[in-house]
């Protein structure tokens, strides 16, 4: 049995967060940046009263003001943040929360330069490269081509209760991250998938 946990990210329904807390995820996505998948803060705060304690309540921004951010974490119980933009190191420290950032992986060269430009993030999110795109696209990169840093890594892009258990035992991250991977349609998960999908995370 693994130790890794499983972020199940941009849910949009109630019936969803209880099933995906069912399901075993360990942590919880929201997503407030431009997407099919994103909710109002009204709407957080609903789908938030499903949110048992233990379990991590991850807001996901992409090049936000600042104001922004800092509204989402007085309104809501947000325990960390989730960056996929631009955002610099000083700005994605600034609100006081750990905070993870995404790298768009084209290689080991994106790691090493996010290392050094991320000295403070709590982890880094190896997802794919897709221009014009942050993250939520169904599309793996190469788990091939990366070694594992030596840092807290959260791993998405592409993953499915088919190939979880395959990229885990590439990458060996802390926590995999999955969206359309467990959905029928954007923002609208299938529990079923969503129960594979941790079995299939657990048992790597």
């Amino acid at each position: 049995m693994s130790d890794i946990k499983v972020k199940i990210c941009g849910l949009t329904r109630t019936a969803d967060v209880r099933n995906a807390v069912a399901a075993g995820a360990a942590l919880l996505g929201f997503v407030f940046a431009p997407s099919p998948r994103r909710v109002t803060l009204d709407q957080a705060r609903e789908l938030l009263h499903s949110v048992p304690s233990g379990t991590t309540r991850v807001g996901l921004f992409m090049d936000p003001p600042s104001a922004e951010v800092a509204r989402a974490i007085d309104q809501l119980p947000i325990d960390c943040l989730q960056f996929h933009g631009s955002e610099t190191n000083e700005f994605c420290r600034s609100f006081g929360l750990p905070f993870v950032k995404a790298i768009g992986m084209q290689g080991q060269a994106d790691l090493a330069a996010a290392l050094r430009a991320y000295p403070d993030a709590t982890a880094l999110l190896l997802d794919s490269h897709a221009p014009g795109e942050r993250g939520g696209t169904g599309q793996a990169f190469d788990w091939d081509s990366v070694a594992r840093p030596g840092c807290a890594v959260w791993l998405a892009g592409g993953l499915t209760p088919e190939n979880v258990a395959y990229a885990i035992s590439r990458i060996r991250p802390d926590v995999v991250d999955v969206s359309s991977g467990v959905e029928t349609r954007p923002g609208v998960k299938d529990h079923a998938l969503m129960t594979k999908f941790v079995a299939a995370a657990r048992n790597a």
